[in-house]
């Protein structure tokens, strides 16, 4: 277990979905939610509907994406 926060949501998310942000990035991807452009929040909504995530969830993976240069 981590002492980091934001490590701390990855890991609960990931227990609680099953998935690597990795696996949730091509998620998004294929369902054609990562487009040039897109708002955090029709991601966050998207996340909400399809992964059962609630906003604080949703918004650590949104954060991941930006670390990750996921979003432009």
């Amino acid at each position: 277990m981590t002492t980091d926060p934001f490590l701390s949501y990855i890991e609960n998310i990931q227990k609680k979905t099953g998935k690597t942000p990795q696996q949730i990035t091509e998620m998004l991807r294929s369902e054609g939610v990562l487009k040039d452009g897109v708002k955090a929040g029709e991601i966050v909504s998207w996340l909400k509907e399809h992964l059962a995530l609630g906003h604080g969830h949703a918004m650590a993976i949104v954060k991941w994406l930006r670390d990750h240069q996921e979003m432009v």
